[in-house]
């Protein structure tokens, strides 16, 4: 019978100070007590997460791993806890979810019940939703599980932080959480996820892997299971060497039916990758001015002007913006104007009786159906689309995909020039769609947003081809 084939198990890529002396072989001794053998990979992290110096501290005083989902990556961090706590160790164990959070709590109790423990006479459990805890009652030990927030571990101080989910691991989050091991003896922070991806929040990680790899920091470790650039996402080959539970607890069945379209997502959920770029980083000044134009191009004939309206959520606002063809065979996008919707409307039904108005995207359920009503009352012959999300989301990607393809061009208005280079990516749908949001408090969104609605009918709209009949 052939043997069955294992992902890697040492790391793709990895930081690690030299060493020799660990805890890591009585961690992981303690946890296989409990009926689990921890995986090869899982043992080796462990034995440098838990490495001595010359002084019997822990030489990482900060250690991170990126592992693709559903390879356990998580368990590391249930073995150096069920550690931690039967050794004295204050321990802060932080999740973005409530929920993963309460699934570590539930994972602890479980493994040190199984491996000889019992609750009420070795530990002791509280089970408030959110606020769990564990205390060991001969020692020092405890553990306290909560979901992170700004504010989260102030005033307490720990020994060891754990940060799950930590690519949702703000820069505001840190700050709270930081120093909560500051005046431990022998402190140690730990960080466990996998990539960051266009609805991540934190930025932490990300900066941290950096610094890391980069020698900036010291005392500090790093390991991940990664492919060096976008690859293939249905490659076995790839899965076998970025996924090191490929084999045990994952198979490649798994893998075969979780694969989609986006082959981007693909590839950092399930090959690790790590992107050279932002995600979340706004269209750069330099970026959106070089496609600036210095006249009005040359338009297409017959002229068609496709209208793209945004109802903001916020600012009380509605945008207004076109987008037409250039006989070049570009598209010109234009910012027409942003006002309060308490003004009235009639400032866009003007602009659509007076133009060659061939179709309209409205977006936003403060105004669309208004805005409807009033291009009726007015007489206005126009085709209105009211976008879904899901088209909302293809906008977006189209509008981005085209700038950057050099098919877009714009006369580089202030207010558009200051939208568009000062907006981030924020995450709308399930699928891993972007929308943006405004790093400036003074501008509004929703003048890029129309932009981008206005761009996505005139991209989608095909000319008409002329019936040829011969005879």
């Amino acid at each position: 019978m052939a043997e069955t084939r294992l992902g890697r198990q040492t790391p793709t890529v990895s930081v690690v100070l030299p060493y020799t002396e660990s805890k890591g072989a009585e961690a992981i001794a303690l946890y296989n007590k409990s009926g689990r053998t921890a995986l090869d990979w899982q043992a080796l992290i462990l034995e440098d997460i838990m490495a001595l110096d010359d002084n019997g501290l822990w030489l990482h005083m900060k250690f991170a791993w990126s592992v693709p989902r559903r390879n356990g990556k998580s368990e590391d961090l249930v073995i150096r806890s069920m550690y931690g706590v039967t050794h004295g160790e204050r321990i802060l164990y932080t999740a973005h979810r409530a929920t993963t959070s309460h699934n570590a709590w539930e994972k602890v109790i479980e493994r040190l019940s199984k491996a000889g423990y019992v609750e009420d006479e070795d530990f002791k459990t509280y089970k408030r939703y959110g606020l769990e805890t564990i205390h060991w009652l001969n020692g020092e030990g405890v553990i306290h599980f909560r979901t992170r927030s700004s504010k989260g571990g102030l005033g307490e101080g720990f020994d060891l932080l754990i940060i799950d989910e930590a690519q949702e691991y703000t820069s505001d989050q840190e700050s709270a959480l930081k120093y909560v091991v500051t005046d431990s003896k022998n402190p140690q922070t730990l960080m466990c996820g996998t990539p960051p991806t266009a609805v991540s929040s934190g930025t932490v990680f990300l900066t941290y892997r950096r610094d890391t790899l980069t020698g900036k920091n010291e005392n500090a470790g790093w390991a991940e299971w990664s492919v060096p650039r976008l690859s293939d996402a249905h490659d076995p080959e790839l899965w076998y060497e970025t996924n090191p539970s490929l084999g045990t607890i994952l198979t490649e069945r798994t893998i075969r039916s979780e694969l989609g379209n986006d082959q981007t997502d693909d590839n950092i959920q399930r090959l690790g990758l790590w992107l050279t770029y932002s995600q979340k980083s706004a269209i750069s000044e330099r970026e959106w001015m070089q496609f600036k134009i210095e006249s009005l191009p040359e338009l297409k004939q017959p002229v068609k002007i496709f209208y793209g309206v945004k109802f903001a959520k916020t600012s009380g606002n509605v945008s207004l913006a076109c987008a037409v063809r250039t006989a070049d065979k570009k598209i010109f996008v234009e910012a027409l104007d942003c006002r309060p919707v308490r003004d009235g409307l009639d400032w866009i039904i003007a602009f659509l009786r007076n133009s060659h108005a061939e179709k309209i995207a409205i977006d936003g359920a403060a105004g669309a159906s208004l805005l409807v009503q009033n291009m009726k009352d007015a007489d206005v012959h126009c085709k209105v689309i009211l976008p879904k999300v899901s088209e909302i989301i293809e906008a977006n990607s189209l509008f981005e995909q085209n700038l950057f393809a050099g098919e877009i061009c714009h006369a580089a208005q202030p207010s558009l020039v200051q939208a568009v280079t000062n907006c981030e990516h924020r995450a709308i749908g399930a699928g891993g769609g972007f929308g943006y949001a405004s790093i400036l408090e003074n501008a509004d969104i929703s003048l890029v947003e129309a932009v981008t609605l206005a761009h996505w009918i005139c991209a989608n709209t095909k000319d008409k081809k002329k019936q040829i009949i011969t005879y």
